[in-house]
Formats: structure tokens, sequence, C-alpha cells
């Protein structure tokens, strides 16, 4: 997949393009209908899909206090968007420049830079520009002029409920795994780096890859049967989400110790996709080394039994 990071480089895009644009943090069911209409039309003009998103989330840039926990690192969703079918993402950098842009500039410079710029999809509800003043009826006012068009997507509803990110952040919260499916088409995965640990698990007889995570918004601490992906390999294995209460944790931070099953390769500094399948228990404490050892098994085995394998 090419990465464009300027508005000026769509010009290299071959055309007509086709542009899908959001936040799409999480990349769900709502985000891909989005993608999904662009991608369909582009292929139907043998035209070029262009997702563009922004980074950081504006939200962080514009009101940090009520920045949310985010699903996916820009790293992560571009993965995500590439297993949708497209080949070209654009990553705007969200500036206080950018923010101060009217509506219609905004607009003004996608056009310009496109070969010809064909359609603008977007969900029904997406405002942008200063002050947020542009809407649908802007974007298709300013299409019947240029000669593109405007596609704005209905909602997605899953149980009654509309998707969204909030609601997969919800959801992820609290531990409900199903809903978080349910919404996002796909198991929650959390994408990390591999980092040295205290190696406490190879100690134990089980190693342990202590993964830095790209996103914000975990599950509840606990034990988890996961299926992780490293350079294109699906490995089975178990992951503890917690503060370590049977380990002296001085910073009380959270850490995410993945055990990978019948795996032992050194992938400090790479980067790892865990796709979480069950929930098998809360993080506890135990009286000692020998317990936590012994729960240890206990959960591989279990998480085996899960994965079915």
């Amino acid at each position: 997949m090419r990465i464009h990071h300027s508005i000026t480089e769509l010009a290299a895009v071959p055309g007509p393009v086709f542009l899908a644009i959001g936040v799409f943090d999480g990349v769900h069911l709502g985000h891909q209908a989005v993608i999904g209409r662009a991608l369909s039309d582009a292929r139907k003009a043998g035209g070029t899909a262009v997702v563009v998103t922004f980074n950081p989330h504006p939200i962080r840039m514009m009101r940090p206090e009520h920045a949310p926990r985010l699903l996916t690192s820009t790293q992560h969703k571009a993965q995500l968007v590439e297993r949708l079918g497209i080949t070209d993402l654009l990553i705007v950098p969200f500036t206080p420049e950018l923010s101060a842009t009217s509506p219609e500039n905004f607009v003004l410079q996608l056009h310009a830079a496109c070969r010809p710029l064909r359609e603008i999809c977007v969900g029904h509800t997406w405002s942008f520009g200063r002050d947020r003043a542009g809407n649908l009826e802007l974007l298709k006012a300013m299409g019947d002029r240029l000669g593109f068009d405007e596609v704005g997507l209905p909602a997605v509803e899953i149980d009654g409920e509309v998707v969204s990110s909030t609601l997969v952040r919800a959801a992820v919260e609290a531990g409900d795994l199903q809903k978080a499916s349910r919404l996002l088409g796909r198991d929650f995965t959390l994408l990390g780096t591999v980092v040295h640990g205290d190696g406490l698990g190879r100690t134990l007889g089980f190693p342990t890859a202590n993964l830095s995570a790209h996103n914000e918004q975990y599950p509840p601490n606990g034990v988890y049967a996961v299926e992780a992906f490293h350079q294109g390999r699906k490995l089975p294995g178990v992951v503890n989400i917690g503060v370590r209460p049977t380990i002296e944790n001085a910073s009380g931070e959270r850490v995410l110790e993945l055990h990978l099953f019948n795996f032992d390769a050194d992938i400090y500094g790479q980067d790892v996709e865990v796709a979480f399948k069950k929930f098998l228990r809360p993080e506890q404490k135990f009286a000692g080394l020998d317990a936590l050892k012994a729960q240890i098994a206990r959960d591989v085995a279990e998480a085996r039994n899960a994965l079915g394998i």
C-alpha cells in the first residue's frame, strides 16, 4: 500500500480518484461501509480509492482533555485499511493550521490535487473544517459546482445500536469481546512492539514477549486466549494484562505479557498483532512463584482448549 503524507501527493494517484474521508479509529463496520463504497465505485470506474485520515486524532489537537483512548494507532489503522483492499492511504497531519482551514478551502485543495476527483465518501454525520462548519450539504454544493459526487453513508446498526468508535471502546473496556467483535466485524486486536522485560516468564518455563501497545484502549486486566500475528504467521498463545500483583511492580503500570505456544524466536523490536479470542480469568495475586507457575500451566491448557489446539 502506498502511504501519502500531504494532499498534494494525490496528484500521483491514478485517476479518477474516489476519496473515503474520516478519522476511522478502530476501522469498525461503519468505517468499512464508507471505505467499501469508495472502493466499489472506484473499481467500477477504473479509478483509485484513497482513504484519507488524520494524525493525530483531531480531538487530541482541539480538545485534548476530551481526547478518547484510541482503539488503533495510525500504523495499526493503516494495516487494517490495507486488508480491505485499499492501495492508497493519505495521512493528513492534523495541525493548528489545518484546523483553521475553512471547509471550502479544504475541499478545494483535494479537488486541485486529484487527477481528477470523482467522489468524496463520508459518514452521514461527518463535519469538517474550521469550527466543523463543513457538512454533506456543503460537499454536495461544491460537488455540483466542481464536478464530483458526494456520498454520505447512513449509519450501520447492530442489535439496534449505531456502530461507533465510542461504542466499541465501551465494549472493550467492559470486557465484552463478543460485542466488540460484532461492531468491528472482526476480533478486537492490539498492535504492539516487543520490548525487553525482566525474563521472569522464561525462568518459570513460560517465556513471554512484553508488548508496548500502540493503542490506548485495553480490555480489563486478566488472562486471555489469543491468536497473534507476526510476519504473516498466526501463532496461538495466552496473554496477561495487568499490574503483576504477585511480583513487585513499583510503577504500578499495566503490562501486556504474551506467551506464544511452541515459539521461542528472538522478536525484540518487532511488531505483533494480538487478537483476543476468549477471556479466561481475572488477574490475581498468588502466594508465591510456585503457585503462579502452576496457574500459568492451567491457563495455557485452558487457552489451548479454547483455541481448539
